[in-house]
């Protein structure tokens, strides 16, 4: 069998690739591997979905292979994936799914897991799911079978949880929200109008298939319009799932996740909450960032991209304020898992209780031009920069023209014949000609 989970969960198109009989399938050996050590009682797992249309085919399916194992599924309808984590560990279940994309277009859908305390399964766990597919012997019958149990209060409970995040009411400030007609367009204008806001929303009419249609955090230039056109103090922009967020400043300025991280660090910082001093980040990130906290004297840790890695090292090191630059950000005295709602409202909490705008968010992190390259070489060689002495002296040599104010970045690509070459630096023309000029080295030595 092919790999089913990719970096967060399993992904595909709808009905095709990801169609009911690997769901049902999914569903059964998931929620096995999750329940497997219970005996006493009868298991309970929590479920929630994004509002695309092929979410009820796949809920159907979700459904059935769980209660044919004897698991009793306490559905919430559509909520925040963050949601799904924080009703798993606070009604002390046995594991939590989403039915959700993400980000990707509509045709798509996907699935992830929780385990009893909120976290993503890391890649071992998942393929001990993957193991189990097609192969249980598990056929309950009578009252042994699960039972669908609708969770009403599900979405009300996570809000709650959200409002309790924060020691202040939001009165006086406009919000507005771009909701991208997705799993928070009924609960992102809740949460901030029970919180005082003046809000202001676009794109929370889900109609099935306008999730992420131009619109959300990938779309920003919906969010930045509405700004303008409010006045607003801030916006925010959710993707399908609202487990990351994009921030707009009152000029209509684009506040990415590196941005969010340094404002909520030094946050925590200044109230003596920062607990061991440290950021967590991914390597992607932009070096103004590294740079930013080193004036503040925060730490910054980085590991390779995807937010399970982040947590993985947040987890290991005692870390609680981790995420990536794309928005997804993890705070872990909250929340187990990347929460955009609970990001936006912890930005809003920092410019009411310091008068600020939110222009003034970071606003002394300079980003650092980037460039990103690809040097086309044979695939069985792409691993082997490493290893050629040249190559490496060469990345060295612009490493130390750069005397700390820049960087060189140098990753095999997962699926293509190509090495990607990134480099920051404070000129433009001049990381834009030494790209070119180790991707013309890499071609030159691995071919």
């Amino acid at each position: 069998m092919n790999k089913l989970f990719g970096t967060d969960g399993i992904r595909g198109i709808a009905n095709t690739e990801l169609n009911t009989e690997l769901v049902y399938e999914v569903a059964r050996s998931g929620g096995y591997y999750l329940t497997k050590d219970i005996k006493k009682r009868r298991p309970k797992i929590v479920l929630g979905t994004d509002t695309r249309i092929s979410k009820d085919m796949i809920e159907g399916a979700l459904v059935a292979g769980l209660t044919s194992i004897g698991i009793d599924v306490l559905f919430v309808g559509v909520i925040p994936t963050p949601g799904v984590a924080y009703l798993t560990k606070e009604l002390k279940t046995d594991g939590g799914i989403v039915i959700s994309a993400s980000h990707n277009p509509v045709e798509y859908n996907g699935i992830k897991f929780f385990d009893s305390n909120g976290y993503k399964l890391d890649e071992k766990e998942e393929k001990e799911i993957e193991n189990y597919i097609g192969k249980l012997d598990l056929h309950p019958i009578k009252e042994e079978l699960g039972r669908k149990i609708y969770l009403n209060n599900g979405l009300k409970k996570y809000i709650n949880f959200l409002k309790e995040s924060i020691k202040t009411n939001l009165k006086g400030l406009k919000i507005a929200l771009d909701c991208g007609n997705g799993a928070s367009y009924e609960a992102a204008p809740l949460l901030f109008n029970e919180l005082g806001a003046e809000v202001y929303v676009v794109n929370s009419e889900p109609n099935g298939l306008n999730i992420n249609v131009n619109c959300g955090s990938t779309s920003p230039e919906e969010i930045q319009t509405l700004v303008q056109e409010t006045n607003a103090d801030i916006g925010l922009s959710f993707d399908g799932d609202a487990d990351r967020v994009i921030a707009v400043d009152e000029k209509g300025e684009i506040i990415d996740g590196d941005k969010i991280m340094a404002s909520i660090a030094l946050d925590l910082k200044t109230d003596q909450k920062l607990k061991n001093n440290t950021l967590v980040s991914t390597i992607m990130s932009n070096l103004g960032l590294d740079l930013y906290l080193k004036d503040y004297d925060i730490n910054i840790v980085k590991t390779t991209v995807g937010d399970r890695n982040v947590l993985k090292k947040m987890k290991d090191e005692d870390y609680i304020i981790g995420g990536e630059q794309s928005g997804h950000v993890i705070l872990l005295n909250y929340n187990t898992t990347g929460d955009g709602m609970l990001t936006g409202l912890k930005l809003a909490e920092i410019i009411k209780k310091n008068s600020y705008k939110a222009s003034n968010l970071a606003e002394n992190m300079k980003i650092m031009p980037q460039t990103l390259k690809n040097a086309k070489v044979n695939n069985g060689n792409k691993n082997k920069y490493l290893e050629d002495e040249y190559i490496s002296k060469c990345i060295k040599d612009i490493e130390e023209e750069f005397s700390g104010n820049g960087r060189v970045y140098i990753r095999p690509s997962g699926t293509e014949p190509l090495v990607r070459v990134m480099i920051e630096g404070e000129n433009q023309l001049y990381i834009e000609e030494k790209a070119l000029n180790l991707v013309k080295i890499i071609e030159e030595r691995l071919n």
